[in-house]
């Protein structure tokens, strides 16, 4: 992967974890960043417990942590209005673009989405 810079999805970090070993050796030394919708998927799981709350927040605190703003939400726009993703994935492909970073989902739904990035963006910042 090149690029030190990336955005995780959540069940990227679920399997981080989980323990996947090679996933976290192929991270290690990037920038990591998530959305706040990730943030909010893995802090709000239903049965999480007191255990997994302390790892995920450890986690949480390693990323940087996108906040919504005009720029991600008018790619959201785009992308709902082009493909048919739910909000919550929608908003986290649009931060990764906004960014002009790579998304490293598990998420096969989202690989459409990176014809449609190198054909219609440009990185708003870096």
């Amino acid at each position: 992967m090149n690029g030190s810079k990336i955005l995780i999805d959540t069940n990227i970090a679920l399997y981080l974890f989980n323990g996947d070993e090679d996933l976290a050796a192929e991270l290690q030394d990037k920038e990591a960043y998530v959305s706040f919708i990730n943030e909010l998927e893995l802090l709000g799981y239903k049965g999480i417990t007191p255990h997994e709350v302390n790892w995920m927040e450890l986690f949480l605190e390693e990323c940087s942590i996108m906040d919504f703003n005009q720029g991600i939400k008018e790619i959201t726009i785009t992308l709902r209005r082009n493909y048919k993703l739910k909000l919550p994935d929608a908003i986290i492909a649009a931060t990764a673009i906004f960014l002009g970073i790579p998304l490293i989902s598990a998420d096969g739904h989202l690989i459409k989405l990176k014809i449609w990035y190198l054909l219609n963006t440009s990185p708003k910042m870096a």
